[in-house]
């Protein structure tokens, strides 16, 4: 089984550029250019240099005793939350923005849920000196307001959408319309495994640095690359792609994405794609995603901003489908005490979205031999308003 795209960005069933005629001229740049300029020897080197001396990878492989105990199962935490701006997401922000400089580009826009990949497309585009736009939906901004000052003190101009639900399925919408306009001086960084073909692949190539370091990381540990389970949660699916990534071919190993099932997968109020949703065409690629009877797409739900996207990334379609990873799904309850557990456990505060893979481990059937591995895939410094209100301390 095949689990990396074709040459048409299609992981079997799902993928594609299903992209209008006015951006093809966009995608057409990119689909031809980028496998040359990130396979480069002088791309390489870059990033790689900036991987280690501005993000600060390797990021660490913990083992958490304490957590361990309570599960009666080995766990280790890769420790994203510790990469600069405090999540996965710079992984593939420093990526695009050299393929951007390569080709060009002056002006870079994002879209942002959680704040983090808008985070992480500020800091790169203050970094190489190139113009910032950054659209959130208007209820994002409000409930990850750290994040927007962030991004406004490093020199990008944050734009509140208030179309739709006002997240981040919205804030893409945008993103994606300003970028058919400007297609000249413009990249557009997308954040996730999302979108039209190339995105999908190169975001997960930036973002399977985690997987390629877990694998050393635990044969200097436990003697053995491959773990028993990896687990990350997953909204369009980046930091799961990158920590599953380097584990796709290895059968032995049990992919386990975790999805936000918001007040419950049963009721209205989720974001749990895969638990509700069927075939279709989201931003320009066909996967799984939410929509009622007549395709019109349902607005999803999550305490997470950064989970409450109405679909998934076509590689984690492709892998549920044929079976290759499971998916759970996690209510804001589970998350939440979850959260606390870590931090009350382990003294690490976790990003709302990392607590979604944590609050999979009791479900997961974890044996004492067993080795797992949780993408910790952010820091919950942008979270700690909506933690303080529910724990009331």
């Amino acid at each position: 089984m095949k689990y990396t795209a074709d040459e048409n960005g299609y992981y079997g069933e799902f993928g594609g550029a299903w992209i209008p005629e006015m951006m093809y001229t966009n995608i057409l740049e990119l689909k031809t250019r980028y496998l040359e300029i990130i396979e480069s020897e002088s791309f390489i080197s870059e990033f790689d240099s900036l991987m280690k001396d501005y993000v600060g990878r390797p990021s660490p492989l913990y083992y958490a005793p304490r957590l361990s105990e309570h599960f009666q199962s080995k766990i280790y935490l890769k420790r994203e939350d510790l990469n600069h701006t405090g999540s996965h997401k710079l992984n593939n922000t420093i990526g695009q923005i050299l393929l951007a400089q390569t080709l060009g580009k002056k002006r870079i826009i994002a879209e942002t849920g959680a704040g983090q990949h808008g985070l992480a497309t500020a800091t790169v585009c203050a970094l190489k000196g190139l113009k910032c736009v950054v659209y959130m939906g208007a209820l994002d901004v409000k409930r990850q307001e750290p994040n927007v000052r962030k991004m406004k003190m490093l020199g990008a101009e944050v734009v509140p959408v208030y179309s739709g639900n006002m997240t981040l399925k919205d804030a893409t919408n945008e993103a994606m319309r300003d970028w058919i306009n400007n297609p000249e001086d413009t990249h557009y960084i997308i954040g996730s495994v999302v979108g039209p073909h190339p995105y999908p692949d190169m975001v997960a190539r930036f973002q399977s640095v985690i997987s390629r370091e877990t694998r050393f990381q635990l044969a200097e540990k436990t003697g053995s690359e491959l773990p028993d389970r990896v687990f990350a949660c997953v909204g369009g699916g980046s930091n799961a792609a990158g920590a599953f990534y380097h584990f796709l071919d290895d059968p032995s190993v049990e992919l386990i994405g975790v999805e936000a099932a918001g007040m419950g997968v049963h009721t209205h109020e989720t974001a749990a794609t895969l638990a509700v949703g069927s075939t279709g065409v989201l931003h320009a690629a066909r996967t799984i995603l939410m929509q009622n009877a007549d395709g019109q797409i349902t607005e999803p739900y999550s305490i997470s901003a950064g989970l409450d996207y109405p679909g998934i990334g076509p590689l984690h379609a492709h892998l549920f489908k044929t079976g290759r990873a499971r998916y759970l799904n996690a209510t804001d309850e589970e998350t939440l005490n979850a959260a606390l557990q870590l931090t009350q456990l382990e003294g690490i505060i976790p990003a709302l979205e990392s607590a979604h893979a944590l609050a999979a481990l009791p479900k997961a059937g974890l044996k004492p031999e067993d080795v797992n591995v949780v993408c910790l895939s952010g820091r919950g410094d942008k979270d700690m308003q909506t933690y303080l209100d529910h724990f009331g301390y």
